[in-house]
């Protein structure tokens, strides 16, 4: 077996490592990054929930840099949310602040009942940079 290519984020290892999973796994050209909630460095969550969505999206953001990518590069994303119908306003007033500009990646959004704790959860998948010709 081919070990796992695996991305970690500047500070987020131990986090990672305690947990037992990757933050993002090249393959294929592509990046999968695992669901980013809106954690602190120790991994608590933030207790306001657009502060929650930030945070998320910056652990994101933390993550395709660490890659080589930007939001840009995103071509598939999956959210996830505690109770949607009362809070998808308020979510989705923070995603123009980091989404970009039109054609946007594809969006699943799913409602759920549990995120350990936390209220917004967000998944992608990137395309990596071709590598640089010599």
């Amino acid at each position: 077996m081919t070990p796992r290519d695996v991305v970690f984020p500047p500070g987020r290892q131990a986090l990672y490592e305690r947990n037992r999973y990757s933050p993002a796994i090249r393959a294929n050209g592509l990046l999968f990054v695992s669901g980013q909630v809106g954690s602190r460095e120790d991994g608590s969550p933030e207790p306001e929930l657009e502060a929650q969505v930030r945070r998320a999206f910056d652990n994101l953001n933390a993550i395709l840099q660490a890659a080589g990518c930007t939001f840009d590069d995103v071509i598939d994303v999956t959210v996830f949310m505690v109770d949607p119908q009362a809070i998808f306003e308020r979510v989705w007033s923070v995603v123009p602040e980091y989404w970009g500009a039109a054609p946007h990646p594809t969006l699943t959004a799913v409602g759920v009942t549990w995120l350990y704790g936390f209220q917004f959860e967000i998944k992608v998948i990137a395309k990596l940079p071709e590598p640089a010709e010599s």
